[in-house]
């Protein structure tokens, strides 16, 4: 007998499916916005519409000025998964929505994608209630409630 996955599982493999389209050299994350059991929005990481990536140009800006992962992110071209499937979203429809989110590294292996304390601002003030992310070791963690998770200590003291 098949299994059936289970709701979050089915997302977090349609978020796996998004980052596929990511252009970032150093990492692939991808977004997806449900609401009432229906997707309403995606987003991957990589250069906003128009502009050259990274995997055009075969070269990381920031990685050629050895700048670390987790710092810096004002220093990068791309925008991240989380803000273009919000862009992609009126506010209405993420209002008590669930964002969930995939991500791995450039060496295929996979990597924790809670988001960075730029989304998770972003986030908050989109409407969304909750945010299920993928970890390095393959479990979907629930970041709820989100008000919790928000506390000065995280937005500070990140580290990607």
């Amino acid at each position: 007998m098949v299994k059936r996955l289970s709701k979050d599982e089915y997302y977090i493999k349609i978020a796996e499916r998004v980052f596929q389209r990511a252009t970032c050299l150093r990492r692939h994350y991808g977004a997806i916005i449900v609401a009432h059991d229906e997707i309403i929005a995606t987003g991957y990481n990589g250069a906003p519409r128009g502009m050259v990536s990274c995997l055009e140009k075969d070269y990381c800006w920031r990685e050629k000025n050895k700048i670390p992962q987790g710092s810096s992110y004002e220093k990068c071209t791309s925008v991240h998964a989380e803000e273009n499937a919000m862009l992609s979203a009126a506010r209405r429809d993420m209002l008590g929505s669930i964002m969930y989110i995939a991500g791995e590294n450039n060496d295929l292996s996979i990597c924790s994608a809670m988001p960075c304390p730029m989304c998770l601002r972003k986030i908050l003030n989109s409407g969304i209630e909750t945010v299920k992310y993928r970890t390095a070791d393959g479990n979907t963690v629930t970041a709820y409630p989100l008000i919790d998770w928000s506390k000065e200590e995280y937005l500070i003291s990140y580290k990607g």
